[in-house]
């Protein structure tokens, strides 16, 4: 698997090539969506910009 956080092209090949032959416009913009959103939240982890479940709860004002 390509390294989407490096190698946008092989990322989006990738998808492409992923998809059934049914697919059509939406499937293919959702998938990349999707890609985009898991590689921004796996950024976040790498530069340690995360919050802690506690920490959401307490924004929230919920309790455990």
């Amino acid at each position: 698997m390509a390294d989407p956080l490096n190698n946008i092209k092989a990322a989006a090949t990738e998808i492409v090539c992923s998809l059934p032959d049914e697919a059509d416009w939406d499937d293919l913009m959702y998938r990349i969506y999707v890609r985009k959103k898991i590689d921004a939240g796996l950024r976040d982890v790498a530069n340690g910009d995360t919050v802690s479940h506690a920490e959401v709860l307490k924004r929230f004002g919920m309790s455990k």
